[in-house]
């Protein structure tokens, strides 16, 4: 049903699924980012793994006021519910000419549930420019599970983005995408606040489905990467409908009829 909460709609959700990935550009005010400058420059305080997100952080800090956002938190809920709780978070910082990069990179242990997912809120407070090496990831990368550096040893994948953004800019990652941090070739610190969330309830239809069936939700869902070939897109496309039929409940949906040709048990059926 249409809501007056800013959820994401279907088509977007339905994005998120196909490139791991989603970018709200500009959204958090300036004097929030400001603040948030100076706070990141001294550190942030832990918080402990399963905390509930409404208890994590104060209200007089740059992160509640970020979290707060109807954009931010709206996005948040269609993705991992009302009350989430808190994974961890890290403040990253890359310091000017740095001289070396991260790894792509996974981050954790290998993840294989294919009916909940985390998601990495980054929040960048200041603009990121192509020679402060904006964080690298790789869309559609993110049901292709490995472990931490596993594909560490690669340098480049055809398609791969290279984070440039204004400031207050926030993107929300499934946890599983390949990523890593560029260095930083300018005489400026680059700032990145980063948060994971886990989902507290079951993550079905969260989001505002009003325009579930829209076609340019199954277009989103088929979608191709330059990385891919022939072979290994059908199977990010069998993943990606693997985790659709579990976020909207729907285990009929399907396209070009990959998860139905190997999900077919004819047996089983003549034996009911």
């Amino acid at each position: 049903m249409p809501t007056s909460k800013h959820l994401l709609t279907s088509v977007q959700v339905a994005r998120f699924v196909a490139q791991g990935s989603l970018r709200l550009d500009g959204v958090v005010p300036r004097e929030i980012n400001e603040r948030a400058v100076a706070t990141l420059d001294g550190g942030l305080p832990q918080v402990s793994y399963g905390t509930p997100l409404s208890a994590a952080f104060a209200r007089d800090t740059f992160v509640h006021e970020l979290l707060a956002l109807p954009l931010v938190a709206g996005a948040v809920e269609s993705l991992v519910g009302p009350e989430p709780t808190v994974d961890h978070h890290a403040v990253h910082i890359r310091e000017p000419h740095e001289g070396h990069a991260q790894d792509l990179h996974a981050d954790a242990i290998i993840d294989v549930r294919p009916d909940a997912f985390d998601i990495q809120l980054m929040y960048y407070p200041h603009e990121v420019t192509t020679a402060m090496g904006g964080t690298l990831s790789v869309p559609g990368s993110h049901l292709r599970r490995i472990n931490e550096t596993d594909v560490g040893r690669v340098q480049n994948l055809r398609g791969q983005t290279r984070l440039t953004c204004p400031a207050g800019t926030v993107v929300l990652l499934h946890h599983g995408i390949w990523h890593s941090g560029r260095r930083n070739d300018t005489d400026r610190r680059r700032h990145m606040y980063k948060l994971r969330l886990n989902p507290t309830v079951p993550q079905v239809r969260l989001w505002d489905t009003s325009d579930l069936h829209d076609p340019a939700v199954a277009a989103e869902l088929g979608a191709g990467f330059p990385w891919y070939e022939q072979a290994t897109a059908r199977l990010e496309i069998h993943n990606r409908v693997l985790l659709w039929r579990a976020l909207t409940g729907d285990d009929t949906f399907d396209v070009e009829y990959w998860v139905t040709r190997v999900t077919n048990r004819p047996t089983q059926r003549s034996q009911a």
